[in-house]
Parts: structure tokens; C-alpha cells; sequence
């Protein structure tokens, strides 16, 4: 049992350090312009949805984890992407968890609490619409989080990642970003479509009354927290058809690698069983085992 410890410790001590990225992205650099139209969107996206399935597919088959990180400024279309995230898909396979104010039980624990109850079980993928990110976020430009509470927290979240990592976790990190015309934009056609004006609040307005404190704390996150291993991709969203294309791809590149996608055989016996019943003939060249 010693000698277990001992080589757990040996192991834990050997482990690769934590690496920031050299170059983390920043929304100063991107090209807002970038657009979509609607034609090449649809087939795009229906090509893509079909890539995610297959992942999905492969994912609950192989019993393996992935959990996608959406983060982004208020109407940025986390929500628009994740239906067309979750179209394609078993529900089964797929879980959405929309993070809100934590609850009085999760304000007695650690802020990480409430997230590793949320962590997905073999064969899922999980989506988080905003995450443990809001600790570096809206908890540090609202004050919900002292100073030295935020602060710590980008070691605490980058050492969390790596856990996951550890444990088998595929972890993609998505940051939608528009310009504050666009979001203006947006919010207008909200409060002027009665479907759609339960989206806005009071706490959006304040939100944006602050853009340039939030602008500095994104920065600050995205140098402090695109590691090697777990980078960062942000997405300019100014265009929903493009921004929902780049994440979806974005997505299927985190999830896909080093993942087989081939579906396992069918079990003989039931095949065999299956093609009686339906009266489907076995296809030419192959033999029944």
C-alpha cells in the first residue's frame, strides 16, 4: 500500500506543468466582417451536424466524456448555437446545463462545487451556456467575488481543467464576440418581438454599462487561462451564420481527435436475428457467421 502512495505521489510530481499560450487570442484582433450567407450556411451546417452526430455516436459507444465551455457577451447567440448543437442529436447523449446565480447550497461550497456536480458521465457530452468562467467574469465586475478570490481563481480554474484532462475529459472552450452596435442591435429587435422579450433584463443594461471593465476582464482570462492543452477559441459573432459554423467546426475538431468514429459491428447473432424478421437480405459478398 506504501509503495502505491509512493509511485501516485512520483507520478503527480512528474506531471507536465500547466502552459499559458504564448499568443492567446484577443478580440482585438479579430475581423468582425466575416459572414455567411444563408445558402452556403445551410449546407455547411447540415454537413456539420451530421460530422456531430457521428461524433455523439462514437462518444456513447466508446464511453467516453466531452464537455463544451460557451462563453460570450449577452446576445453574442450562445443560445442559437446550441439548438443547432443539439438538433442533430440523441438526447440521450447530450446534456445542457445554463449556469444562473448559484443557489444558498452552492454559495456554502467552493464555486467549483456546483460544476463538478454537472460533469458528465460515460458517453455524454455536456454543454455549459457560461461556466466557471463567471468567477473571472461577472464575479469580479459585479464585486460578487473579492479581489483576491478572482484572482486566485485562474490557477484554481486552470488546475481544475487539467483534472479534467486527466480524467479522460475532452474540454472545448468557446467565446462568442460582438461588437457593442451589434449587441445594441440585437437588443432592440428583442424588446421589439414579444417572443423573444423575455431574453432581456434589466441585468443587460447594466451589463453593458460596463463593457470596458468586462472588455479587460476577458482579456486578462483569455491570457491567464488559454493553456496549451486547453486553448481558448474565440469566434467573432457579428455574423450568426458564420459564428455558428466556426464553433460547430471548432467543436467537431476538439471532440474528433484521436476519436474513431466508425460505428461497432452489429452483434451476429442479432444482426442475423434482425435481417430475418425484417426480411432484409445479407448484402453480396458476405457471409453470415
Amino acid at each position: 500500500m506504501k509503495s502505491k502512495m509512493i509511485n501516485k505521489t512520483s507520478r503527480l510530481s512528474q506531471r507536465e506543468p500547466i502552459r499559458l499560450q504564448r499568443r492567446p487570442p484577443s478580440l482585438v484582433n479579430l475581423d468582425m466582417t466575416k459572414h455567411v450567407g444563408r445558402k452556403a450556411y445551410e449546407a455547411k451546417l447540415a454537413k456539420l451536424q451530421v460530422h456531430l452526430k457521428e461524433l455523439s455516436l462514437a462518444y456513447q459507444s466508446q464511453r467516453r466524456r466531452g464537455v463544451i465551455v460557451l462563453e460570450g457577451w449577452d446576445a453574442a447567440g450562445k443560445g442559437g448555437l446550441i439548438r443547432r448543437i443539439h438538433w442533430p442529436l440523441d438526447p440521450r447523449g447530450l446534456k445542457v446545463w445554463p449556469i444562473s446565480a448559484p443557489t444558498q447550497e452552492e454559495l456554502d461550497h467552493h464555486y467549483l462545487y456546483r460544476f463538478w456536480a454537472r460533469m458528465p458521465r460515460s458517453g455524454l457530452l455536456v454543454v455549459f451556456d457560461r461556466s466557471w468562467y463567471g468567477r473571472v467574469l461577472v464575479e469580479r465586475v459585479e464585486g460578487y467575488a473579492t479581489q483576491t478570490e478572482w484572482q486566485r481563481a485562474y490557477a484554481e480554474i486552470n488546475e481544475f481543467e487539467r483534472m479534467l484532462d486527466d480524467d479522460g475529459v475532452r474540454l472545448i472552450k468557446i467565446f462568442l464576440h460582438i461588437t457593442p452596435e451589434e449587441q445594441l442591435a440585437r437588443f432592440r429587435g428583442r424588446f421589439n418581438d414579444p417572443l423573444k422579450r423575455w431574453k432581456l433584463s434589466a441585468e443587460d443594461f447594466r451589463n453593458r454599462a460596463r463593457w470596458a471593465e468586462y472588455e479587460v476582464a476577458i482579456e486578462e482570462m483569455f491570457q491567464k487561462t488559454s493553456t496549451i492543452r486547453r486553448p481558448w477559441t474565440v469566434i467573432p459573432a457579428n455574423s450568426k451564420h458564420y459564428a455558428r459554423l466556426a464553433a460547430i467546426e471548432a467543436i467537431i475538431k476538439g471532440l474528433a481527435e484521436g476519436v474513431d468514429v466508425v460505428q461497432p459491428r452489429l452483434d451476429p447473432t442479432f444482426e442475423q436475428r434482425a435481417r430475418k424478421i425484417l426480411g432484409i437480405d445479407q448484402p453480396s459478398g458476405r457471409k453470415p457467421r
